[in-house]
């Protein structure tokens, strides 16, 4: 007897037919009218589960890519490997994301209604280092980061460089940063010593 598969939600359908057209064609390119063709559905359909191509593009981000753990790891991992954790993931993150988005910065219009469109569904790139700035203070908290430590600076930092990483590596055309842990290792270890006491 055949085993049936379950047949995805019509959300599920254009969130990955979402995925699909927005990778092959950037975020410019990329209309309601072609997601919806490619999920097999109406454009009304669509728009029953997403207010608008912005809402659309910030659920594919949240439930179609790599996610970043901006939580602490409860089984007491070492506060570098937890740290050095999260920027491997968000190398992968922005690697696979870059493409997407990249398009929409030659268009100063698209630009600036993108902007506004993320924005009113609470989204935007500063999200990313509000999340490790408050995984940075929830370490300060836990006594491992002193506190009279910048976590805004390191937040910066430490995104500015998974960022660069992830932008080298979709520049080269790969799906990954080579050697992703060793370099977010690196990267960590770099600015620890601006975060935690002289003697740890």
């Amino acid at each position: 007897m055949a085993v049936s598969t379950p047949t995805p939600s019509s959300r599920e359908r254009i969130l990955d037919a979402a995925l699909r057209v927005m990778r092959e064609r950037g975020l410019a390119n990329t209309t309601t009218k072609l997601i919806a063709a490619q999920a097999g559905l109406s454009e009304a359909m669509l728009y029953k589960h997403f207010a608008d191509k912005q809402q659309l593009f910030l659920s594919v981000l949240r439930e179609r890519t790599p996610r970043a753990r901006f939580e602490a790891d409860a089984g007491g991992e070492s506060l570098a490997a937890g740290l050095a954790a999260l920027v491997a993931d968000l190398m992968t993150f922005f690697t696979r994301t870059f493409p997407i988005a990249a398009s929409i910065f030659g268009s100063p219009a698209l630009l600036a209604e993108h902007r506004e469109g993320v924005a009113s569904h609470g989204g935007g790139p500063a999200t990313v280092i509000d999340g490790v700035r408050a995984r940075l203070v929830a370490e300060q908290d836990a006594g491992r980061i002193r506190a009279d430590a910048d976590t805004a600076s390191a937040a910066r930092a430490l995104v500015g460089a998974a960022f660069h990483q992830g932008f080298l590596a979709a520049f080269e055309g790969l799906d990954a940063v080579p050697d992703a842990d060793r370099i977010a290792a690196g990267i960590v270890n770099a600015v620890l010593p601006g975060l935690v006491p002289a003697d740890d």
